[in-house]
């Protein structure tokens, strides 16, 4: 009897400061492991948005190279799950209803589709498109509150949904930089949304909790109660900020900076002490310049004040203040500066947590620094590739990669146009011109 062979799915986090690429795979034991992960820095994006296509293509290519340099035997990396983020995305929440035609009949997943295809047909502003539909509670002849009504016999089916949006051509440099990497997109996948995936008990997102994903370009925020995601919103400032605060209050290179910031970097000025110094050597035979942590953390903390300020807003809006039960948890490249969930909880008077990619994965110390906030992202990309091929969207991976079939949503489409383009009915169409030319 010859063995199953392993699901395989690939994340890519394409961020402002690096780009990552991770190989998951399932084990015998339906757990989900991290096989290989290959990084570089990332050349051509700025705030979360690609600002240099040819220079985001090498920072694509050189990561996935990597990652496919330690995956095992012949197996190719080529679909993958995409990350994307930046100023530009934006929620709604809105209610669509769909009048079942069989009265008697059970509701089934098709008229949930139908619900849900109906949402992708929505007329948005110009310039911008839908990236995801996530519903949330259904409504079934107006009794309210159902999670699944799949089973349930009813004529009028509604669902409150979480809409994600944005714009058209920020959207469309992401799949043709992934495109002319010769990769295929199987889906793209809100930023947040993944790291929450990473990051996130069941339990966090039952009893409701923040995510607060602070990256390079941009710091990324989720609301998530009753299980459901019920309010997300990008926040323009970053880790990349901080540091050019620091290179303009220290007066220093912007490396030395980033270097600074990382090494001694405190969010809290009461936590360093005015006594401790540390040197940064002068340029060209200049003497060295001697700069006081206290200076230090007081710069990164105004900055991280600001951002908090703008996640404790959004928190506001979200209508969900006074149900977050959970509290914060932050991850992300900027969540790793020291002090940092003590000045959360100072403003927002939320228990904070600094989270780890771990939540859900088999292996931890296959891959150096896995577990680190900085990685939650591109992991989370791995475990929504697997939770939507538990849905059917995909098939299983024998030799390679590429034999992935874990489509992007045909929905996004609409079912009209899935419909038409299918090779059944392109191949009717051509013997149907063929025919007209005789």
């Amino acid at each position: 009897m010859t063995k199953k062979a392993p699901k395989v799915v690939v994340g890519l986090d394409i961020g402002t400061t690096k780009i990552a690429c991770f190989v998951g795979v399932k084990n015998e034991h339906d757990k989900i492991e991290i096989i290989s992960m290959g990084k570089s820095e990332s050349l051509g994006v700025m705030r979360g948005v690609v600002s240099n296509i040819d220079k985001t293509i090498q920072s694509i290519t050189q990561a996935v190279s990597l990652a496919q340099e330690r995956v095992a035997g012949n197996l190719k990396i080529n679909n993958v799950y995409v990350g994307i983020a930046g100023q530009h995305i934006k929620s709604l929440q809105t209610r669509g209803i769909h009048t079942r035609k069989n009265v008697l009949g059970e509701i089934s997943q098709k008229d949930i589709d139908a619900l849900i295809d109906d949402m992708y047909a929505m007329v948005m502003t110009p310039g911008e498109e839908i990236i995801t539909v996530l519903p949330q509670e259904y409504i079934v002849d107006n009794e309210q509150g159902i999670k699944d009504p799949v089973g349930m016999t009813g004529v009028r089916l509604e669902a409150n949904f979480h809409i994600i949006t944005g714009h058209v051509s920020n959207v469309t440099n992401i799949r043709t930089c992934v495109e002319r990497s010769d990769l295929s997109i199987s889906a793209i996948v809100l930023e947040p949304i993944a790291s929450a995936n990473a990051v996130l008990s069941d339990e966090e997102k039952e009893a409701g909790v923040v995510l607060v994903d602070i990256g390079g370009g941009t710091t990324d925020v989720a609301i998530f109660y009753d299980g459901l995601i019920r309010h997300t919103a990008v926040i323009p400032f970053g880790g990349n900020v901080i540091t050019e605060d620091i290179r303009m209050g220290c007066r220093i290179m912007q490396k030395q900076a980033e270097r600074l910031k990382v090494r001694f970097g405190s969010a809290l000025v009461s936590e360093s002490k005015d006594h401790e110094v540390v040197c940064i050597p002068g340029l060209k035979g200049r003497d060295a310049k001697e700069i006081r942590l206290s200076t230090l953390a007081g710069i990164i903390q105004a900055r991280m004040e600001e951002i908090i300020e703008l996640v404790r807003v959004e928190i506001r809006n979200s209508g969900f203040e006074k149900k977050i039960i959970g509290g914060i948890v932050v991850t992300g490249g900027g969540s790793q500066l020291k002090h940092l969930p003590q000045l959360f909880e100072y403003i927002t008077g939320l228990d904070t947590r600094i989270g780890y990619p771990t939540e859900h994965l088999a292996n931890t110390n296959q891959i150096e620094n896995i577990s680190s906030p900085i990685y939650a992202t591109g992991i989370g990309l791995v475990l929504k590739g697997f939770e939507q091929e538990e849905r059917g969207d995909s098939t299983d991976v024998a030799s390679s990669a590429s034999e992935i079939r874990t489509h992007a949503d045909p929905r996004k489409k609409g079912a009209f146009f899935a419909k038409v383009l299918s090779k059944e009915n392109l191949k009717k169409l051509e013997n149907f011109f063929m025919k007209d030319e005789d």
